[in-house]
């Protein structure tokens, strides 16, 4: 047996996972560009799809009153859980994401959920400590580990959270197609291998939902939603892709293959003393 052969302990997988994400090549999205994109497009209702559903159904909230939602967008998980809870805080850096958040708690009648603008990044001294913390789909940040200690420190009795499986947020192919499909984001395994590192060993299950080219009806908006990931297509970019959305209507239809979310969650109890 080799004694210097490397452990798990030696890997430092906070230094990996930032390198992973600059060679991706595609910085995590800005506050401004989710504000342009819901002023254009707006949000869906709250709670409204299969994934929330999905997301919900796995969450325990025995023993719950408080629950901090980060990455919150227009309430899609902390929304439909208000009515069950004393206080619901919805965190996100996007002011249009936050003023759906406070449209949508208004036509609801909750006057329990409150919204917070802050990232990531910023100081969260005076974001409050809830029993439940959640970060659905939000973790695609520039510094995970920083983010996982921002997160846990926030909940005292469960963490919940998503976090891309594969590293692609739509088909590989596509990527291919367009000519960026040579590094994906990092993948939910990062953060497993970083709980581990800090005492922490997950219960971990899967989210599968259609692509998010699915359902599109013309090749315009197909191309719109590929742009949201893949900024600047050009006209040979745009050319592969018409091609490959023509030559199979109904692969087409359905956006290729579908999305995989970890869905990784944690009792309180087991992070160290």
């Amino acid at each position: 047996m080799n004694d210097d052969a490397l452990t798990i302990e030696d890997l430092d997988f906070a230094r990996m996972y930032r390198n992973h994400m600059a060679r991706s090549g595609r910085p995590p999205k800005q506050a401004g560009e989710w504000d342009a994109r819901v002023r254009k497009s707006g949000m869906p209702l709250a709670g409204t799809s299969g994934y929330a559903g999905e997301f919900l159904s796995r969450m325990d909230l025995g023993g719950a009153r408080t629950l901090l939602d980060v990455g919150c967008g227009p309430g899609t998980i902390c929304l439909p859980l208000a009515a069950r809870l004393e206080r619901v805080h919805g965190l996100d850096y996007s002011t249009a994401m936050l003023d759906a958040l406070r449209g949508q708690a208004a036509q609801q009648g909750a006057g329990n959920v409150a919204a917070i603008h802050r990232a990531w990044e910023d100081d969260w001294s005076d974001v409050p400590v809830c029993d439940i913390a959640v970060a659905s789909r939000a973790s695609n940040v520039a510094d995970l580990d920083a983010a996982l200690d921002k997160l846990s420190a926030h909940a005292r009795l469960r963490v919940y959270m998503t976090h891309l499986v594969g590293g692609h947020f739509m088909d590989p192919a596509i990527a291919d197609i367009v000519g960026r499909g040579h590094q994906g984001f990092p993948d939910y395994i990062y953060v497993v291998n970083l709980l581990h590192r800090k005492g922490i060993h997950p219960r971990i299950d899967y989210i599968e939902v259609p692509s998010r080219l699915a359902g599109t009806a013309s090749f315009e908006a197909f191309a719109e939603r590929v742009s949201w990931t893949y900024p600047d297509l050009g006209d040979p970019e745009r050319a592969r892709l018409r091609a490959w959305y023509d030559a199979d209507p109904a692969r087409a239809a359905r956006g290729g293959a579908p999305m995989r979310w970890a869905f990784i969650h944690w009792e309180k109890k087991t992070w160290p003393a």
